[in-house]
């Protein structure tokens, strides 16, 4: 085996039996199209496995780890977790990106650091532990790298950016949300949704993601920071300049 792959095993804390398993989990679709005639295997399929084991372990350890909060709130917990966002996070802590097999033109485009490649990276890693060591040894892992930073019980809970965003909205009194799909773009096995999120006849932000919940959650990030720069700039007012705002559409955008 490479060092690189020896070395993120290190980083890892885990060490496979079955290292074909670990090779595939970092082999992009991109490096296999170039390999004509060659037996090597993408991820997809590890990362299709990995999304329903983070899935599950995942949602474990919320139902241990706070026993008192309903169903509703364990959910957007968990999406908080499993998003893309979060799991790029954990890729690039882990430094998955150096070790991704890509095709040339995927590399040249920088796909390397192309958050829905790190994050696919990540599940397919998770799949391929738990075919070569079981949810044990998953769950060990994820204690370490994932469920370790999660605030314990008491402290302030994590919030995936479409509920802060629903929150902040209503405290604001801004209105309704609209979240449309302006665009699906690329093949059906790299599809690319683009959503954008409204009130009304102003658009708060915009983004990207390899699915419709994912670019939701992009284009809540990019409204958050809209709407934190507008409280910025309107000092104690932010309320009163938000509302004017939505409701006056001769009121210019910040872009």
């Amino acid at each position: 085996m490479s060092e690189t792959m020896n070395r993120l095993q290190e980083r890892a804390g885990v060490k496979f039996r079955n290292v074909s398993l670990l090779r595939q989990a970092f082999t992009h679709t991109s490096y296999v199209n170039e390999q004509r005639g060659s037996r090597v295997e993408h991820n997809e399929r590890l990362e299709f496995l990995g999304d329903a084991v983070l899935q599950l372990t995942v949602s474990e350890a919320l139902y241990r780890m706070y026993p008192d909060r309903p169903e509703g709130e364990l959910t957007r917990l968990r999406a908080a977790i499993v998003c893309e966002p979060s799991l790029v996070r954990f890729a690039e802590a882990l430094e998955f990106g150096q070790v991704v097999l890509l095709g040339k033109g995927e590399e040249q485009t920088g796909g390397r650091s192309r958050p829905s490649l790190l994050a696919d990276a990540f599940e397919a890693f998770v799949g391929a532990l738990y075919l070569d060591q079981g949810l044990v040894e998953v769950n060990r892992f994820l204690n370490e790298h994932l469920f370790a930073h999660l605030p314990k019980e008491g402290q302030a809970p994590i919030k995936d950016h479409k509920t802060e965003l629903q929150e902040r909205v209503q405290h604001l009194g801004l209105g309704t949300l609209d979240y449309r799909i302006l665009e699906e773009r690329g093949p059906a096995h790299d599809r690319e949704f683009v959503v954008e999120v409204r009130i009304g006849e102003r658009r708060l932000g915009q983004g990207a993601g390899r699915s419709k919940k994912e670019a939701e959650q992009q284009s809540a990030a990019q409204a958050l920071r809209q709407l934190r720069g507008d409280a910025e700039s309107g000092g104690g007012s932010a309320a009163g300049s938000e509302r004017q705002k939505v409701r006056d559409p001769h009121v210019s955008e910040r872009h």
